[in-house]
């Protein structure tokens, strides 16, 4: 039986989540694809396994630790779990003197606090097995707050230390922990629904393209344990940084 990837954070299918998906069922894993709307992801799920792959779906809101625990279950159920890969999180443009309290609680809940209720239940399943990969979607915002992203800076900061905190912990069980850092626009369904106009003005692969970004998570993932890397940073090659 094929081991098991657990990918949440998954919606569109043009999008990091449905990358992942896509690429980790190509590489013969089984892949549970996680949101919260339940139709998204078994539509991911559907289109996994007509594309020959084997896939599931489960919704789940990161933040409930009843989810998780029926998720992971469900994961340990099958056999051995391959890979946990955290990309939940969402983003938006909010003034400071706009922002309210109860926004950024929201924000942090999504993209920190649920990774942390994540953490806490795939590392024992990672480390009774003395390897496996536990990986994090980061942003810029993990190095540097911008104006009007006070919120997102937080979370994502908060996110990059929760990962370097439990690679020094884990890493030496077998655990590799990595953190990715997606500095730029994402190609990808939510964007270019929105803001079409804006990724077409950035010219060809001025956006990061979701296929690219999942690439190069299984290739951290592929490493052999003498080489690890905890930190990858992805960007357009336009990007100015």
């Amino acid at each position: 039986m094929s081991e098991t990837v657990i990918i949440l954070g998954a919606g569109a299918s043009q999008g990091v989540g449905g990358a992942l998906g896509r690429k980790f069922a190509a590489e013969g894993h089984h892949v549970i694809m996680t949101g919260r709307t339940a139709a998204k992801v078994e539509a991911l799920a559907s289109e996994i396994s007509s594309a020959g792959g084997s896939a599931e779906s489960l919704a789940v809101d990161v933040t409930s630790e009843a989810d998780l625990d029926q998720l992971f279950e469900q994961a340990k159920a099958r056999g051995p779990v391959a890979a946990v890969l955290y990309n939940a999180g969402n983003n938006a443009i909010i003034p400071f003197e706009q922002l309210e309290a109860d926004t950024v609680e929201q924000f942090w809940r999504v993209g920190c606090f649920g990774a942390f209720l994540t953490a806490k239940r795939a590392i024992p399943i990672l480390e009774q097995q003395g390897r496996g990969s536990l990986f994090f979607t980061g942003a810029s915002g993990s190095m540097r707050g911008k104006p009007n992203f006070a919120h997102f800076a937080m979370m994502k900061a908060g996110l990059r230390m929760l990962a370097q905190s439990l690679a020094r912990d884990y890493g030496p069980k077998g655990v590799h922990v990595a953190h990715f850092i997606i500095d730029g626009v994402i190609d990808g369904e939510q964007v270019r629904s929105r803001f079409g106009d804006y990724l077409d003005g950035l010219g060809e692969d001025g956006g990061l393209r979701p296929d690219a970004i999942a690439e190069a998570y299984w290739h951290v993932h592929s490493q052999h344990r003498s080489a690890w890397t905890h930190e990858m940073d992805l960007r357009p090659f336009r990007e100015s940084w």
